[in-house]
């Protein structure tokens, strides 16, 4: 560890861990919330989507799930007023027991929240100085910092070209790798910027970008998750409830995309991924990456 400590004073940051939910009216109508139904919310966040659930209709029941200890306590704080409406779950979405239970429609809005990204000491930005920490679930062992100071040349370089699509990977690899070890996210980012060609130090996004996404993907294991997540979520839906699926990027929409149309009990509902509006990105330009898709139960095959 470092000199930066994460606070472990939980009101203040659940004040700091803020979201501002994406695509709210178009997932509510993906959804097709209607009365009494029951719905899952299954990366909560800070409780901006689940509450558009409980509010677009009676007596419906949110299950919230979210790995994020501090996403989890927000939620719980902002979604009070509706008492035993809203269930929580703490845990990888993947790990839900899906045998258990059935849901009239279930929602994952993935990658990470605006709420991780503005709470500086997670270390998911490089933006501001913090610790190389990017989990999720602060319970578990493996962080940035770990991968980048232990993992091998080659480890990091896979690493980053398949969950950074990091064309210089090998190169920014060795760099780290001979000059590490790194704890803050700052100087890991200047050590990218400096490792790739000048003519890449200035373009449209920061050179570090791609690593850091590569990173958090890897340490969070958010690829293997959302695989698991779409073979066995289906399988809670009742006959004609939906899964819905927010992704903020390519390896993402492919995997949603593909899983989607290849499950035999779902069909698909849009031929085109759904995105924000004009207004929406304007208003909050970290929505201009998302897309939704979602799919419709149409057969009980396959249920224990």
């Amino acid at each position: 560890m470092t000199d930066l400590e994460i606070s472990t004073d939980t009101s203040e940051n659940r004040a700091r861990f803020l979201h501002v939910p994406v695509l709210e009216r178009e997932t509510i109508a993906a959804l097709a919330v209607r009365p009494g139904g029951r719905y899952l919310d299954a990366t909560v966040g800070a409780g901006g989507h689940a509450r558009s659930i409980l509010e677009a209709a009676p007596e419906t029941h949110v299950t919230a799930i979210d790995r994020d200890d501090m996403a989890l306590e927000t939620a719980k704080a902002n979604l009070a007023e509706y008492g035993d409406r809203v269930t929580f779950w703490r845990g990888n979405f993947a790990e839900f027991p899906y045998d258990d239970e059935r849901f009239d429609g279930i929602l994952a809005d993935l990658g990470v929240s605006s709420g991780q990204l503005d709470v500086v000491e997670r270390g998911f930005s490089f933006r501001r100085d913090a610790p190389l920490d990017m989990r999720m679930d602060r319970r578990q062992d493996l962080t940035a910092e770990e991968i980048i100071n232990h993992w091998n040349e080659t480890d990091l370089a896979d690493v980053f070209y398949h969950y950074g699509e990091e064309r210089l990977s090998r190169r920014i690899a060795r760099a780290i790798v001979e000059r590490r070890p790194f704890y803050t996210t700052v100087a890991l980012a200047e050590a990218i910027a400096r490792s790739v060609p000048r003519r890449y130090r200035y373009g449209r996004i920061h050179p570090a970008t791609r690593v850091f996404q590569a990173l958090r993907i890897a340490v969070n294991r958010e690829l293997d998750s959302l695989e698991t997540w779409l073979e066995r979520a289906p399988r809670a839906l009742n006959v004609g409830g939906r899964i819905a699926a927010i992704d903020f990027h390519s390896l993402e929409d492919r995997i949603v995309k593909h899983r989607l149309r290849n499950c035999p009990d779902l069909k698909v509902l849009t031929k085109k991924p759904i995105v924000p509006q004009p207004e929406e990105r304007a208003a909050n330009p970290r929505s201009r990456s998302a897309k939704l898709r979602f799919a419709e139960r149409i057969s009980h095959e396959g249920r224990s």
